[in-house]
């Protein structure tokens, strides 16, 4: 799963992006966070950010659920010029949907009390 852990691999230097390499790369991750809304109820927040990492350019897509810890997905992409697939970014969006979803449940688990005898 892509919950709280990067995929992808080292890549290039944040700087060389081009505003092409960075717009592509951007508009990726709105993809994603907007697949990823359509996943869950509105008092989910997910929001996407693109920054410098270590190893080069990093993207984040993070959904922070009602109750529970954020959830986030990340890459650093090898090749800029590379959009992510459709089947790429319905993975992410369900994985990172799930992964809140688990959040809520963990969360609520500790507080849940029968509702009838």
């Amino acid at each position: 799963m892509y919950g709280n852990s990067p995929f992808g691999s080292e890549g290039m230097d944040a700087e060389s992006l081009s505003p092409d390499q960075r717009r592509r790369i951007e508009r990726d991750l709105s993809r994603v966070a907007d697949q990823t809304r359509e996943y869950l109820p509105g008092e989910f927040v997910v929001g996407s950010e693109l920054s410098a990492g270590a190893d080069g350019p990093e993207a984040t897509v993070a959904v922070r659920p009602p109750v529970g810890s954020v959830v986030s997905a990340g890459y650093s992409p090898d090749d800029p010029e590379r959009s992510i697939s459709d089947d790429e970014r319905d993975d992410i969006a369900r994985g990172l949907a799930a992964s809140a979803a688990l959040q809520v449940k963990q969360a609520l688990a500790d507080h849940d009390s029968p509702t009838a005898r």
